[in-house]
């Protein structure tokens, strides 16, 4: 099932490479230490596994993912590192909380940059508290803002990223899916364009789940992850719309008070299209999280900077066929253009017509 995001979340959660970075000497120290105390605190999966103190759940997962692993490695051609042969519990909810920031009146999320992660939408912080001093230092400068937690990042490669407790405790699916979605950020990565790095990962996310739970035969969690997928596209459709009124809000050259009070407008609108569209869904999965408050510009670029090019890869996926490998090539060409090319050459591709679930789920007799 597509894991909807808590309403301290974000949908996706493979985050930046917190192991270097360019900014403050304090912002580096945190991330430093935050790195060095998971690479302390891993244990090899066996070993986790043989130890009869491990409560009998973690033990179950730490052995299906195990299977996921070799799935990845096998059928989807993601990188064979040494990556999720390890345990690491690091005693919270989140492995990090990340920061985002826009100015009231844009659509254009801040950026940061550091040495190897390149410019990124966002800013992460180990501690929780850090995140939100750093936060409310951005609110008080006239900025939207959102803190989102995060359940794993990916430091792409460069260590032996292990299975941390937060994504342990995830149903199965879910727990699938940041696997893949992890090592996808191993294969390709682009410095500097969030959105494009995002997205890849999503849809490599998405196709590996599907490929998962069709090679064994769980036609009811297959049918239930369609319609959730179809459920999120729906949701993405509506935060797309009220992005293209803020846009237009923005642009008017109206006074502050007035784009103020057309903003409130447009995101109550937001508000009530979602309430309309939860309304036909009988069960879960829900997407509360991403609309839930503060609602601004800052929390509806952190949902849609990893969503914005899924479309376009896939139509790039489905014209090689579903050849990952072919469509990896393609996608591996496209990072090598400059950000303004990668970015005209995406935007001439129309928007597929998505598979739709309830067909498949007939399909597999659901």
């Amino acid at each position: 099932m597509v894991r909807p995001p808590h309403a301290r979340t974000i949908a996706v959660v493979a985050l930046l490479p917190m192991f270097t970075t360019g900014c403050n000497p304090a912002y580096l120290t945190q991330a430093v230490r935050g790195q060095v105390e998971i690479l302390r605190a891993r244990r090899p999966v066996a070993a986790v596994l043989a130890d009869p103190d491990t409560p009998p759940e973690l033990q179950r997962k730490l052995a299906g993912a195990e299977d996921v692993v070799r799935f990845a490695h096998d059928s989807l051609g993601l990188p064979d590192n040494g990556s999720y042969e390890q345990f690491a519990d690091v005693g919270r909810p989140y492995v990090v909380w990340n920061v985002f920031a826009a100015p009231e009146f844009s659509l254009e999320l801040r950026r940061w940059c550091f040495p190897v992660a390149g410019c990124v939408a966002y800013r992460g912080y180990f501690d929780e508290d850090d995140a939100g001093r750093f936060a409310a230092r951005q609110a008080r400068r006239g900025d939207d803002v959102a803190v989102r937690g995060a359940l794993a990042y990916s430091t792409l490669g460069f260590f032996r990223d292990p299975l941390l407790s937060t994504v342990t405790r995830l149903p199965e699916t879910a727990l699938v899916g940041l696997v893949f979605h992890e090592l996808a950020h191993q294969r390709l990565y682009v410095a500097g364009d969030t959105v494009f790095s995002e997205s890849f990962a999503t849809l490599v996310e998405q196709e590996g789940v599907v490929r998962w739970l069709e090679a064994r035969g769980d036609r009811a969690a297959l049918c239930g992850y369609l319609d959730g997928l179809e459920r999120a596209r729906e949701v993405h459709a509506l935060i797309r719309s009220a992005r293209s009124a803020l846009a237009a809000i923005y642009a008017s050259g109206n006074s502050a008070a007035a784009m103020r009070a057309a903003k409130t407008a447009a995101l109550e609108q937001l508000r009530a299209d979602y309430a309309e569209l939860r309304e036909g869904w009988r069960e879960p999965p829900y997407f509360d999280g991403w609309l839930a408050d503060p609602l601004d510009n800052a929390s509806l670029g952190a949902v849609a900077a990893y969503q914005g090019q899924v479309g376009q890869l896939r139509v790039i996926l489905e014209a090689e066929g579903g050849d990952l490998e072919a469509f990896y090539r393609r996608a591996e060409r496209l990072a090598r253009l400059s950000a303004g090319d990668r970015q005209t050459v995406l935007g001439e591709i129309s928007r597929p017509t998505e598979r739709r679930p309830g067909a498949a789920c007939r399909q597999i007799g659901r």
